[in-house]
């Protein structure tokens, strides 16, 4: 049988690159990410095909007798858990690595050592999480269903802790964390038989939230309108009391202009029109104009 060395060789490479790749994407375990660097290492391993040696009880030593079948297996579970070892072992600082670890020769155990030191107290973890659940209130100002979202995410980490929350208590606890915008939409809530699943809730609290937004559109858009008409108002009446330039000029130019015919630049006893009329009337002759 003929063997393609460079097939092979070129496996290799491939394989080594993708273990160097996957490996660089498992966080350093810090004491505070427990869960977070399990879930990693476990998704890791899954997508590695190494995940056989945490499934699987450690296979028994072979003997003369064991088949091939056996063998196979014993093989298999034997570098599942080499490498799965491994794995694990780089992502934690070796100041975490004690003297306990040391007689650890398998991969299921190591990790529940590991979640032994630094998983977090239950207790602790579900008081953190009802308190958030309770204080969490809804601004108005952000995205509602991501809202809900959080909201349903943070009972489900509470069920995982084996504190059971109801659908109908979370529906609850949502509505009293809504704003007072919202007031008429609990108030069609509490009106009704029905009870709503979250998802019904979260479908009509967007729908809410969208009549809402537009609601407080037509009341901006209608504000504008009668602000604008009150100044157009004013500004009309503002015009008509005011006299413009032309007007005060005129006005002006008509006080300092004669009284007899209107005409600006000269005087009235300098008005050669009504020095005619004086002639005419018989009155006194005027002194003669400058």
């Amino acid at each position: 049988m003929t063997v393609n060395f460079g097939f092979v060789l070129c496996s290799a490479m491939m394989s080594a690159t993708s273990i160097s790749a996957n490996t660089n994407n498992i966080p350093m375990l810090n004491g505070l990410n427990f869960k977070n660097w399990k879930e990693n290492i476990l998704i890791i391993l899954g997508c590695m095909d190494l995940y056989y040696a945490l499934r699987v009880e450690q296979s028994p030593s072979l003997t003369d007798a064991s088949s091939a079948e056996e063998k196979r297996n014993f093989e298999k579970w034997e570098g599942s858990n080499c490498v799965s070892l491994m794995i694990i072992k780089r992502g934690i600082p070796e100041a975490y690595r004690g003297t306990d670890f040391e007689e650890v020769t398998t991969a299921s155990e190591y990790l529940v050592e590991i979640e032994m030191c630094f998983v977090k107290n239950d207790k602790v973890e579900t008081s953190t999480l009802l308190a958030n659940l309770i204080s969490l209130k809804y601004k108005g100002n952000g995205n509602i269903r991501e809202y809900n979202m959080e909201m349903s995410h943070l009972a489900s980490k509470l069920r995982a802790l084996k504190l059971e929350v109801s659908e109908d208590l979370l529906v609850h606890l949502v509505l009293i964390s809504l704003p007072a915008q919202f007031y008429q939409f609990k108030v069609s809530y509490n009106c009704q038989r029905e009870k709503w699943t979250v998802n019904e809730l979260i479908s009509y609290c967007v729908q809410e939230e969208g009549r809402l937004k537009l609601e407080r559109t037509e009341v901006a858009q209608l504000a504008n309108t009668s602000k604008d008409k009150g100044k157009r108002k004013n500004d009309v009446e503002k015009a008509a009391n005011d006299k413009g330039p032309a007007q005060k000029k005129q006005k002006s130019e008509t006080k300092d202009g004669c009284y007899f015919c209107s005409k600006p630049r000269h005087k009235k006893k300098d008005c050669t029109k009504y020095r005619a009329w004086c002639f005419n009337a018989g009155l006194p002759k005027l002194p003669k104009a400058n």
